[in-house]
């Protein structure tokens, strides 16, 4: 699988395409532009690819859905929030309808990793939760609404990623468990599911309890041993994207492919530049020759590949509207709204201070976040509001900014939490994207998993009192 480089099919990329055989994209933001444009794209790779093309996307909800022309469909962990099984799976249904509507076959969602460390620093919101019944039973909800919709589904961060504390976009983190505190936690989801898993994606993460050398992408132990023969699993399982630095630091590209491939995974993401796509797919050929890779395991994962295509086409269905999905979606954001520590909302038409940061922009897996101008004109539907925009949390001067002797409410719409909040004391905080900021600010707060636009038009259906939060937060509160 690669990626592509631009919103269109170059009449290079296509040759490229045609020329390795390769029959599976990853699209991204740099690909979307419009609804008619991203139909025609997918048309175009069918062309080229044909009829067993494979189009995927990160299409998961919340801050993980790279069209911005659809309603947004709310984060996992805003689901779980809501509890609402029949709701994740209308939820989960009207994201892969999205795809389907333009040609996309392939969704890499839903995440089944159970978020139990508050520092994650890149599942979080992600997750339906910190509980193993709740990412169960939401994950199942999400396949069966991709599987009624006609997209093929694709679990992950196979065995787990919701107990690190690195990034494997940037770095080659560890989970050190014992093995029956890993089929207890971790592991359970992935299990449990199985039978209604049509594909599941590697984490590039080391369990010494399975493998103490290897990421689980290049474990044999872990994907074939436990994956294939322990729990007999016989989907597609896909490697997450091999640029990133847990891999391309620690190995070499075309070796890690290799790797992949021997460890048991039918399908490895080569995304980046083109030399690294050659590469793998040069070190992949090579090795084949020299019989280092099996030929009866590839013509098997060569058919698990076709089966899934064929199961989940690629066929754009233009009777399909997105937008028919909006008032669910919005009323879905609004049900997963959650309480901490009782908070109350000032008096509607009072004056209020707002912090918030003046700028969020996009980070690796996640889309730029609101801006502060922004959050403060949609409160002045509610208050008279007078906007304090800051670059970095660590320059504000708290004292000063309850002096004004204004209710003080801060808004934190960063993916990450940030040390210099921590004991921050406004009256209200809004928790607008990680919902673990909460943990931080010492004052009550109303905690959305998200900041798309449907998420704070529900916090101004709470703001106003039209509206309680009923969601049930993923820690003590």
């Amino acid at each position: 699988m690669v990626d592509i480089p631009g919103p269109t099919l170059d009449d290079d990329t296509a040759a490229h395409l045609r020329r390795r055989g390769i029959r599976s994209v990853c699209l991204f933001r740099k690909n979307v532009e419009s609804e008619a444009q991203l139909r025609r794209l997918c048309a175009d790779l069918r062309a080229v690819m044909g009829e067993h093309a494979l189009i995927a996307l990160d299409h998961e909800g919340g801050a993980i859905l790279r069209p911005l022309f659809w309603p947004f469909a709310p984060s996992a962990m805003n689901q779980g929030a809501a509890g609402d099984e029949a709701l994740t799976e209308e939820v989960n249904a009207a994201l892969a309808r999205q795809l389907r509507s333009v040609g996309i076959n392939w969704n890499f969602a839903p995440v089944l990793d159970v978020n139990v460390n508050p520092a994650n620093p890149v599942i979080g919101e992600r997750a339906y939760g910190a509980d193993v019944g709740v990412v169960t039973r939401m994950g199942g909800a999400a396949l069966a609404g991709h599987d009624r919709a006609g997209v093929a589904a694709c679990v992950k961060h196979f065995p787990g990623h919701g107990d690190t504390s690195l990034d494997s976009h940037l770095a080659l983190p560890r989970v050190d468990k014992p093995r029956v505190a890993l089929d207890a936690g971790e592991f359970a989801p992935f299990r449990a599911l199985l039978p209604r898993t049509p594909a599941m994606m590697t984490a590039h993460i080391i369990y010494p309890a399975l493998d103490p050398d290897r990421p689980a992408t290049l474990s044999r132990a872990v994907l074939t041993g436990l994956l294939r023969e322990e729990w007999g699993y016989d989907g597609v399982i896909v490697t997450d994207s091999m640029g990133m630095k847990a891999i391309d630091d620690h190995y070499g590209r075309g070796e890690a492919g290799v790797m992949a491939l021997q460890a048991g995974t039918d399908l490895v993401m080569a995304l980046g530049r083109r030399e690294a796509q050659d590469a793998t797919l040069d070190a992949i050929q090579a090795a084949l020759d020299r019989g280092t890779l099996d030929a009866g395991q590839m013509q098997a994962s060569v058919r698990r590949l076709e089966a899934l295509a064929a199961r989940y086409p690629a066929q754009a269905d233009p009777a399909l509207n997105a937008r028919d999905d909006a008032a669910l979606l919005a009323d879905a954001w609004a049900r997963g709204l959650s309480a901490y520590r009782s908070p109350v909302a000032p008096t509607p038409g009072s004056r209020v201070l707002l912090v918030a940061q003046a700028r969020v922009p996009r980070e690796n897996v996640s889309e730029a976040s609101v801006d502060a101008q922004t959050l403060a004109a949609e409160l002045r539907g509610v208050y008279d509001v007078q906007l304090h925009a800051f670059e970095d949390p660590a320059e504000l001067d708290w004292a000063s900014l309850r002096a004004q002797g204004l209710p003080v409410i801060l808004a934190t719409t960063s993916r990450h939490r940030h040390a210099a909040l921590r004991g921050a004391r406004p009256d209200l905080h809004l928790a607008l994207y990680n919902p673990y900021a909460a943990l931080d600010v010492d004052a009550p707060a109303l905690v959305t998993y998200g900041f798309q636009p449907e998420a704070r038009r529900a916090v101004l259906t709470w703001l106003r009192g039209e509206r309680r939060a009923t969601g049930t937060l993923p820690f003590s509160g």
